[in-house]
């Protein structure tokens, strides 16, 4: 009989164990400043947030029909279904999705509660979508369909890394912007990061929404200057 010895790692265990420490790295170095900073949600931004949630729970309480008629679905894009390029992102998968979703959506608007207007979150929205729709169209031929928030909830953290460099001390922007960059890359290294779970993730689309939710940011601060100087 061949003595017992202990396994030795797998390299996916190992590259879970460095993402693992990198993310409790990064926010350890922003906690304190979390913690201590006002987040007072201006009204307008409050009754947005209520109206998004409510919609994307009622939309998945209309059934699977409703996913099907509002998902993108390349085949329909290309055939003249326009619609779904702007109503993919309401309508999710399962419940759990719905939830995580809705989970991201609230800390996003807690996050940076204090950094947009109403109408600066439509616009960081439609912008991500645009981008996603983009990239979806023109650069994943063999994806045949989507559903869910994600992309556009990485273009809205992406608008608010942008926003902190102006608005925030440099360590928490630092942090942000590190944490989302590295999430990214693993995306793009490894696929969809272990916290995912059983979850289909098509993390190109985290990619797009975080260019838009870029240009959006920067387009945004553009305004501001011209406004500022006029």
């Amino acid at each position: 009989m061949k003595p017992a010895c202990a396994s030795r790692p797998s390299g996916a265990d190992h590259n879970k164990a460095l993402v693992s420490k990198y993310f409790r790295y990064i926010l350890l170095m922003s906690e304190a400043q979390l913690v201590s900073r006002p987040l007072p949600a201006p009204r307008g931004s409050r009754w947005l947030l209520g109206l998004v949630c409510a919609l994307l729970v009622l939309l998945s309480l209309l059934g699977e029909k409703i996913t099907l008629a509002l998902r993108y679905e390349r085949y329909g894009v290309l055939h003249g279904e326009y619609w779904r390029l702007l109503t993919a992102y309401l309508v999710h998968g399962s419940v759990r999705h719905l939830l995580l979703n809705l989970a991201g959506l609230g800390l996003i608007a807690s996050l940076f509660a204090r950094d947009f207007r109403p109408m600066q979150w439509v616009a960081i929205w439609a912008t991500s979508t645009l981008a996603i729709d983009a990239g979806f169209v023109w650069f994943e031929p063999q994806l045949d369909w989507y559903v869910g928030l994600s992309g556009v909830l990485h273009g809205m953290l992406a608008a608010g890394a942008i926003t902190w460099w102006r608005t925030e001390s440099k360590p928490l922007a630092i942090a942000l912007s590190a944490i989302l960059l590295g999430k990214l890359a693993w995306e793009q290294t490894y696929g969809a990061l272990p916290l995912s779970g059983d979850l289909p993730v098509v993390v190109n689309a985290h990619l797009y929404g975080a260019v838009g939710g870029v240009v959006a940011a920067l387009a945004l601060w553009g305004e501001s200057q011209f406004r500022a100087r006029h």
